[in-house]
């Protein structure tokens, strides 16, 4: 079984000098609008929006919830302040029990927050309401491995995936803020909670060339799990999104003609490009990632250790508007 760990956030940078207002504005995060109310009849939240939000951190969680390398730790800042402003990480895997036995399993766990601003205003006053939306969700799937060639080394591979996912907000103010503000939607920003699940699926065609001098490893996939909220503890927000990415991943390994732990010692080289074409498609000013690694493995397998293999790459990440760096450790068992 392979699982894929970032040990580093990947921090991304948008390179306009409007760069995080331009994708927070294309997540539809922070709404244009007009004062509601009038003066000395309390504050409430301008534009009224707290409902786009909770749609667009669905959005956020289609990144999550689809296993793909390219997305699985993201984080872009605030160019204001430099902090991030989205993190995302997720750690999964995915193996095939045996080839006599062809069942695929695959599981990831993801977490994400998101820090909006609000503004409420009463028409002469306004007031910034910092939060914090901590998102966790969970993914499993379940599939069997159709053989296309004689050897077995191409299989077609449908997937069927089940989703669960929780959204947790944080309000970062005090009290005496709190009892100014008016607007129902404070329901859910104060202390509030919004689950979703998710039903769908995946088709896949995994191609696994093992050779004495080199291996290759190719997963061409396409997901698509449609997210719906359920069981909000405020009525007024709900949400929808839809989880739809095409991905490619491509490895190749071969000896460095170092030894370690009595065995050769490998280099790796990989290929991952996602095209993300559901809910989650450009609301963070990009619709596509592509990541060039580079790295070495550790083959464990002549001693009585749990893992077979250990891996260390350094990967390049880039897309329309974002770039970055990060360092991933593998383990196979």
């Amino acid at each position: 079984m392979s699982v894929r760990l970032p040990t580093a956030r990947l921090r991304a940078s948008l390179r306009r000098a409007v760069r995080w207002r331009a994708a927070v504005a294309a997540l539809g995060l922070l709404a244009a609008g007009t004062a509601h109310g009038q003066a000395g009849n309390g504050l409430q939240l301008v534009g009224a929006n707290v409902q786009r939000h909770a749609n667009a951190v669905l959005s956020l969680m289609a990144y999550s919830v689809v296993p793909d390398l390219t997305s699985s730790s993201l984080s872009i800042n605030n160019a204001s302040t430099d902090d991030p402003g989205i993190v995302m990480s997720q750690l999964g895997g995915g193996f095939t029990i045996s080839k006599s036995f062809p069942l695929y399993l695959e599981g990831a766990i993801a977490y994400s927050r998101y820090d909006p601003t609000f503004i409420a205003s009463n028409g002469t006053e306004s007031r910034s309401i910092p939060t914090r939306w901590n998102t966790f969700s969970g993914t499993i799937g379940i599939g069997w491995d159709f053989p296309i060639t004689a050897n077995k080394e191409l299989v077609f591979r449908p997937i069927f995936n089940a989703s669960l996912g929780n959204v947790s907000s944080d309000l970062s103010i005090g009290k005496f803020a709190l009892e100014q503000v008016t607007d129902r939607n404070i329901d859910f920003l104060d202390g509030g909670s919004l689950n979703a699940y998710g039903l769908g699926g995946a088709v896949m065609l995994d191609w696994e060339h093992y050779r004495e001098t080199y291996e290759v490893d190719v997963e061409l996939r396409y997901t698509n799990i449609h997210l719906q909220s359920f069981g909000g503890t405020a009525s007024s927000v709900t949400g929808t999104a839809t989880a739809q990415t095409a991905n490619l991943w491509a490895r190749w390994r071969a000896p460095t003609g170092l030894r370690a732990l009595d065995r050769p010692v490998r280099y790796v080289l990989e290929l991952s490009h996602s095209q993300y074409l559901g809910s989650q498609a450009g609301i963070l000013g990009f619709n596509h990632l592509t990541t060039l690694g580079t790295g070495l493995e550790l083959d464990t397998s002549a001693h009585e250790v749990f893992v077979t293999r250990i891996r260390a790459v350094v990967r390049y990440v880039f897309g329309n508007n974002v770039s970055g760096v990060s360092l991933g450790l593998a383990a196979s068992f």
